[in-house]
């Protein structure tokens, strides 16, 4: 401990960014990052914004790119909040509408940045169990609280709720926020979003870093009715008023008006996802059914650890969350369709070892 720490800055768990190795090469499986890179016409347009107007700031408003994803669901810009990747879009939530309120109820397998938000801003939370498959029961997401979060598809699970499961969450909670984070519903999940107009208490977290494969750029957005979107700017106005940077809303625009790359890239990797899936079950492993772009799964005959560490030493790099009830459990980000070859050729030659 530092003795110049503000207090309560000992007692933050922060939290733990997937591996990024540079020492050698590896097929990364790791941190859920799209194999296909981003839309053609996305990286033409960070090249186009590449000059003498970076010495101007960028439009803190980043009216162009809400415009344009309210368009796509039938909402104004007034609906939409644009930040600095779903993490920071997160996180003001959190501080927007959940301190001071009581407890927070979120899964208590889901999302690990959930609890390190609550203990930065000194918000309570319980954490409600899944069920022994890992499904959520939302019934159990009931009694007084500050707010409730979802993250459909959950990560690291990857299972997906009905939107009519979430709906009877809103009905049952309308003096809260409920926020879906949907960082993974591109990839065979319906979104909460054409419920946003009908809900005041609905808030929908999205990311251009999945499915539009711009992790690097980072871009996330929110959207609610514009009394949400005002709190949300209030925060942010307030903490940095320019989160996204002339290349990021070039990039980002052109990324989300490229339907077609995003259509063709997401469904290639719902396809080796599928194919993965059978892979796996094939060679033994539990894999829980996944609308994301990753598969959690459990193999058989070998630890989860030390298949994790036989992974590394032959070059692939997955994911082990070690505690709890993930312990067994192993998420697999979705790679090229020979990056999957890749993963269960190595894992043949474990078995055999």
């Amino acid at each position: 401990m530092s003795r110049f720490w503000s207090p309560g800055v000992e007692a933050l768990a922060p939290y733990t960014p997937g591996e990024q190795p540079k020492d050698r090469t590896f097929v990364k499986l790791n941190t859920n990052e799209n194999p296909y890179g981003p839309s053609p016409r996305a990286i033409e347009a960070i090249r186009a914004a590449t000059g003498d107007a970076l010495r101007l700031y960028p439009d803190p408003t980043a009216a162009a790119l809400r415009t344009a994803i309210g368009a796509r669901f039938g909402l104004g810009a007034d609906h939409v909040f644009a930040g600095n990747g779903s993490d920071e879009v997160l996180a003001h939530a959190f501080h927007a509408f959940f301190r001071g309120k009581g407890e927070l109820l979120f899964p208590d397998v889901s999302y690990s940045f959930y609890p390190t938000y609550c203990t930065l801003y000194g918000i309570p939370f319980r954490q409600v169990p899944l069920d022994a498959d890992f499904s959520l029961n939302t019934e159990a997401l009931a009694g007084p609280c500050a707010g409730i979060v979802i993250a459909n598809p959950n990560a690291p699970t990857g299972i997906a709720l009905p939107p009519a499961a979430i709906e009877r969450v809103l009905q049952a909670n309308p003096d809260v926020v409920v926020l879906v984070d949907e960082a993974y519903i591109d990839f065979g999940a319906d979104s909460m979003a054409p419920l946003v107009a009908r809900y005041d208490n609905l808030l929908v977290v999205q990311t251009f870093s999945k499915s539009r494969s711009l992790a690097g750029l980072r871009v996330g957005f929110a959207l609610g009715q514009p009394a949400l979107i005002e709190g949300l700017t209030r925060i942010k106005d307030s903490f940095n008023s320019y989160p996204l940077d002339r290349l990021a809303l070039a990039g980002a625009l052109a990324a989300w008006e490229d339907t077609a790359w995003f259509d063709e890239t997401r469904h290639k990797v719902m396809a080796d996802r599928a194919r993965l899936t059978a892979g796996l079950q094939a060679r033994g492993f539990s894999v829980l059914p996944s609308a994301a772009n990753f598969v959690f799964a459990s193999p058989t005959g070998l630890g989860a650890a030390e298949m994790l560490q036989a992974l590394r030493e032959r070059g692939i790099l997955v994911r082990h969350f070690a505690k709890g009830r993930t312990r067994d459990w192993l998420r697999i980000s979705i790679g090229t369709a020979a990056d999957c070859d890749r993963l269960l050729s190595e894992i043949d030659a474990i078995k055999a070892a």
